[in-house]
């Protein structure tokens, strides 16, 4: 389970640093126990964010099953997805 406490929290980082690789580690070993993928946010096709943030948007990922699944419920969620957004 994500808390969305937990997830303000990781908003809070991103929007003070660079989103790179190295901040993704970063919050790696600040929630061991969460699982943290880092994108593009055109690689995550008809989804509603969790959390906009200015430059990156926020989802949760339920990996409760086998197969990995985008998902809007904290309580199942086991992963965040970091969705850098690219401006034109």
């Amino acid at each position: 389970m994500i808390s969305s406490e937990q997830m303000q929290r990781v908003a809070s980082t991103i929007r003070t640093q660079p989103l790179t690789e190295t901040l993704v580690s970063i919050l790696r070993t600040e929630y061991p126990g969460v699982h943290f993928t880092y994108c593009m946010e055109d690689d995550i096709p008809n989804q509603e964010p969790v959390l906009e943030g200015e430059g990156f948007n926020l989802y949760l990922v339920d990996g409760r099953e086998h197969c990995l699944c985008l998902t809007n419920n904290y309580e199942h969620a086991t992963g965040i997805v970091i969705a850098e957004i690219i401006e034109d």
